[in-house]
């Protein structure tokens, strides 16, 4: 993974299940070492805040609330992406993200961030990374994925939904944009420049988890 490897371990674990854009199996389980890490992160603060890019997942809600009491926000960036598009305003996108979030500076405890950045312009993205760099609490963690290549595909996002702290679950539903090119990751390092790599896993379904912490 080249750079990643100086900033954090690199780790593969095996996964039956393509999660390539060509080859989404809806309702596919695979194993997640990230998850547990991010989990891990939290469960020491009292009552954590969590911030949640997805859409609203039921068990997920349940799921984080009784693993960690605590209190979710859910903004779903994929359903702006899609306004953007509808619109024709995603030139817009970057400014509209830059005013999206109405959280106070360093109260969030942990961000999952899904795969959002892949759908995103470098500009979008790079905004969408400084506003969650600015809302995260010294040393919380943010988990984000990245598929490692990108392919012809139908437009569509990605659903996660947890089984347990060691296996998520996928399906696909439609969009109105297509996974950009996918990013290398030197220019992931740099978006995210205000956090660390904590830990870095390579699935063999060709998806990237990248856990990030913001230095205390």
């Amino acid at each position: 993974m080249g750079l990643f490897d100086r900033l954090a371990p690199r780790k593969t674990e095996p996964d039956a299940h393509p999660l390539a854009a060509s080859a989404v199996v809806d309702d596919a389980v695979f194993a997640t070492k990230a998850l547990r890490k991010f989990l891990s992160c939290l469960t020491a603060r009292e009552s954590p805040v969590l911030l949640d890019l997805g859409p609203v997942v039921g068990s997920n809600v349940s799921f984080f609330g009784e693993q960690l009491g605590c209190k979710i926000f859910v903004e779903d960036i994929f359903a702006d992406i899609d306004r953007h598009v509808r619109d024709g305003k995603l030139e817009d996108l970057p400014a509209f993200l830059k005013k999206r979030f109405t959280i106070n500076d360093g109260t969030v405890d942990g961000i999952l961030c899904w795969d959002v950045v892949d759908y995103l312009d470098r500009p979008a993205a790079q905004e969408l990374a400084t506003q969650l760099t600015r809302v995260l609490r010294p040393d919380g963690a943010l988990l984000c994925f990245f598929v490692a290549a990108t392919t012809k595909s139908d437009a569509r996002y990605t659903k996660f939904m947890v089984v347990d702290e060691v296996n998520l679950k996928h399906r696909s539903y439609p969009a109105l944009r297509a996974r950009q090119a996918a990013l290398l990751n030197r220019d992931i390092i740099r978006m995210f420049a205000g956090l660390r790599v904590s830990d870095s896993f390579l699935l063999q379904n060709n998806l990237r988890e990248v856990l990030f912490r913001k230095p205390a």
